[in-house]
């Protein structure tokens, strides 16, 4: 019976060193968390630790870009020539029209205070990807 007992403290321990070396490892994983400033850009998580710029690695969902489109519709293209999205008040995007060419387009996608943010924790622990925003 005392043998019994020990096999079962010595499986116990296993799986507690085992589970320990996994911890220590620091895997993958998703966290959630509140941008608290822009200017420089920090990101509460969990109300126990506040990452800065120098932890947060930013896609593109979380940042303003810019990138080219064109308009092959003739209706589309003649719209857009006399129209200014400039003039759209509270407007997430500005469209420089060009004849003939690739057109830009500048996204506004910055975080701001407030946004809630949803990233992954690289292996290690030390940087985390910010993949895109919380929607409530």
């Amino acid at each position: 019976m005392n043998l019994l007992h020990d096999f079962h403290d010595l499986i116990k321990l296993i799986k507690k060193v085992a589970l320990d070396a996994v911890d220590a490892s620091k895997p993958t994983s998703v966290v959630y968390g509140k941008v608290i400033s822009t200017s420089p850009l920090k990101i509460q998580v969990e109300q126990k630790m506040t990452l800065t710029a120098a932890q947060l690695v930013l896609t593109r969902n979380v940042t303003d870009y810019t990138t080219k489109i064109s308009f092959d519709n003739p209706a589309i293209k003649n719209i857009v020539k006399n129209y200014s999205m400039d003039d759209i008040p509270g407007s997430n995007y500005k469209l420089t029209y060009q004849e003939n060419v690739k057109n830009e387009i500048t996204i506004y996608n910055g975080l701001v205070v407030g946004d809630e943010v949803i990233m992954v924790r690289m292996q290690g622990g030390q940087k985390y990807i910010v993949m895109d925003r919380v929607i409530t």
